[in-house]
């Protein structure tokens, strides 16, 4: 089982760990180790207390809040951008849109509708805009 940290192999990271050693000599690789280990050390204070400032900011409700909702990873593009050009039967921003029936647009009949992708068409340019 390898294990990847940043895209980097096991082996990379053995290979790479080697050559630090050689660069940087054996007079200076503990001098360099205490460094990346003080590093390492202000690192992890700063994020702890970054997040102590954050609870004692937000209070009690922050017990409460769902981390994962707020997750980007969670959400396709592709999806947010159809549901915006398309507006599909119960979607739950409009969950009355089934009671209204839609009005269709004067300037839009079956022959040119705009909202549909069409490579034939011209492109629309409208002279007074540019």
């Amino acid at each position: 089982m390898a294990v990847e940290i940043f895209g980097i192999g096991t082996s990379d990271l053995l290979i790479l760990i080697v050559l630090a050693m050689v660069l940087v000599g054996p007079d200076h690789l503990p001098e360099y180790v205490g460094k990346l280990r003080t590093f390492i050390r202000q690192a992890r204070e700063m994020a702890d207390g970054a997040k102590s400032q954050l609870k004692d900011q937000m209070g009690p409700e922050f017990q409460d809040i769902d981390w994962r909702a707020y997750d980007p990873r969670q959400y396709d593009p592709r999806k947010i951008v159809r549901d915006a050009l398309f507006d599909t039967p119960g979607d739950a921003a409009a969950p009355d849109a089934a009671a209204v029936p839609p009005t269709p647009a004067p300037y839009l009949n079956p022959a040119n509708d705009y909202r549909r992708f069409d490579p034939d068409r011209a492109t629309p340019f409208d002279h007074d805009a540019t």
